[in-house]
């Protein structure tokens, strides 16, 4: 099963930030979409409102090989 929930650990790893400011960022993004913070953030959420292409964070967190499309 793959994952489609994004945590502060791998934002911060994909942005190359510090894991204070990926919480923050995290934090930011589920207020912008009213969820509360027992809520789960989803990948689509945030690369929405990052401007990040879905399918390559999603490849990048579920560790896909490149050339093997989602879905």
């Amino acid at each position: 099963m793959k994952q489609i929930c994004i945590y502060p650990k791998e934002v911060a790893i994909l942005l190359g930030k510090s894991l204070t400011t990926a919480q923050t960022l995290v934090r930011t993004i589920k207020d912008v979409h009213g969820k509360d913070k027992h809520q789960a953030l989803t990948i689509r959420e945030f690369c929405e409102y990052m401007g990040l292409p879905f399918s390559d964070v999603f490849n990048m967190i579920n560790k896909v090989k490149v050339g093997t499309e989602v879905a």
